[in-house]
C-alpha cells in the first residue's frame, strides 16, 4: 500500500515539475525538483527483497547521488560531478549481475554516438577555450555511454530503458545549455530524467524476480 501511494505521489509531482514549471514560484522550484527523487529513493529502500545483494545498495546509493546532483547542478561542474559518481555506482550495480555480455551492434551503436557528442559539444567548448569544462563533459559522456553499455548486461529491460532515457536526457541537456535552445527542453529534459530513474528504481525488483526464478528453476531440477 505504501508503495502504491509513494508511486502515485512520484507521478503526481513529476507531473507538475515538468509540465507546469513556469506555474511553481521561483522559491519551490528547487523543492519540487527533489521532492519525486526522494520519493524514488524511498522507493528503492523499501524494495521487499529476500537478501539485499550489492545490485540493491549500488542502485538506491545512485539514486541518492542523482538527487543531490539535481540540487547541486546550479554549481554545473559540482553537479555533473554528483552525476557522474551516480553513474559509476549504476555500473558496478550492472556489472555485478553478470547476466549476459553486451551486444556487438550495442557498443557500437553507443560508441558512434559519444564519439560525435565528444567531437561536437567538447570541441566547441575547447574553440572556446573552456578546457576545464570540456574535459568535464568528455569525462561524462564517456561515463554516461559506459553506464548504458553495462546496462545490457543486467537482462533487465527496465535497467536498460532507464539507461537509455538517461543518455537521452543528457544529450538535450548538453547540446541545450552548449550548442542552441530546443524547443521544450525543460519538458523533454526532465520527463526523460525521471523516466530514466523510475525504470532504474523499478529494476531492482526485476533484478529480484529474474534471481528468484532461476533459483527456483534449479531448485526444481
Amino acid at each position: 500500500m505504501a508503495r502504491k501511494v509513494l508511486i502515485l505521489l512520484f507521478f503526481g509531482l513529476g507531473f507538475y515539475y515538468v509540465f507546469f514549471f513556469e506555474t511553481i514560484d521561483s522559491s519551490l522550484k528547487m523543492v519540487f525538483k527533489l521532492l519525486p527523487m526522494i520519493l524514488l529513493i524511498a522507493l528503492a529502500f523499501l524494495t521487499k527483497v529476500q537478501v539485499k545483494s550489492p545490485y540493491y545498495w549500488l542502485i538506491s546509493i545512485g539514486l541518492i547521488f542523482c538527487a543531490v546532483g539535481d540540487y547541486t547542478l546550479q554549481w554545473f561542474i559540482v553537479g555533473l560531478s554528483f552525476f557522474l559518481i551516480g553513474h559509476i555506482f549504476y555500473i558496478f550495480a550492472f556489472r555485478s549481475t553478470n547476466q549476459q555480455n553486451t551486444p556487438l551492434y550495442v557498443k557500437i551503436v553507443l560508441a558512434i554516438y559519444g564519439a560525435v557528442m565528444m567531437f561536437w559539444i567538447a570541441g566547441s567548448l575547447l574553440q572556446k577555450g573552456d578546457t576545464v569544462l570540456a574535459i568535464a563533459v568528455t569525462a561524462y559522456i564517456l561515463v554516461i555511454l559506459t553506464m548504458g553499455w553495462t546496462s545490457f548486461r543486467t537482462g533487465s529491460k527496465f535497467a536498460v530503458i532507464g539507461a537509455l532515457l538517461f543518455i537521452m536526457s543528457d544529450s538535450v541537456l548538453a547540446i541545450n545549455r552548449f550548442m542552441f535552445d530546443v524547443a521544450y527542453a525543460h519538458i523533454l529534459i526532465m520527463f526523460t530524467y525521471y523516466g530514466a530513474q523510475f525504470f532504474l528504481m523499478l529494476s531492482i525488483t526485476e533484478y529480484y524476480d529474474k534471481i528468484s526464478s532461476k533459483t527456483e528453476i534449479k531448485s526444481v531440477e
